[in-house]
């Protein structure tokens, strides 16, 4: 399996992959156009020239950043291919100097596993909301928020 940055061409698979899990009300789903449109926040897990799962790492702010539409193939669940995605997404905030990653999610057993805590949606700072404002189930969200903290921050 290789964990690489996600390409122009992956983008359906990733599109699928996503809308397979949002049509079981597990995850929200992501338009086409918005996938491709951050295709460099991506990274994809792949096998044997198929796309098994994929994830993005989106920039909020300068101290802050989201785990977003993270997601393994059915077929490949439970082999910790999601876990080396955030490792990856991680590796990739430290590299930038981001003290912090959240992510909002129905699936917070899983972030926690991670090294992510519990966190009330409230203490994130409003400009994580920006987006919500599309979304279908705003304002009424049943997603928890996570975080971990990468580098302490001097107070």
């Amino acid at each position: 399996m290789n964990i690489r940055k996600a390409r122009i061409t992956d983008m359906e698979s990733v599109h699928r992959l996503i809308n397979y899990y949002a049509d079981q009300g597990l995850m929200l789903a992501r338009p086409r156009s918005a996938l491709y449109e951050a295709v460099r926040e991506f990274t994809v897990a792949e096998e044997k020239g198929q796309i098994i799962g994929a994830g993005s790492l989106h920039i909020i702010w300068e101290d802050l950043a989201e785990i977003r539409a993270l997601a393994v193939d059915p077929r490949y669940t439970r082999r910790g291919i999601g876990r080396r995605l955030v490792q990856s997404f991680l590796e990739e905030a430290r590299e930038l100097g981001l003290p912090r990653v959240f992510a909002l999610t129905y699936q917070s057993g899983f972030f926690i596993k991670c090294g992510f805590q519990p966190i009330p949606k409230e203490k994130l700072p409003q400009k994580v909301w920006k987006e919500c404002i599309n979304c279908p189930k705003f304002p009424n969200c049943e997603e928890e928020a996570v975080i971990v903290e990468l580098v302490k921050t001097l107070q």
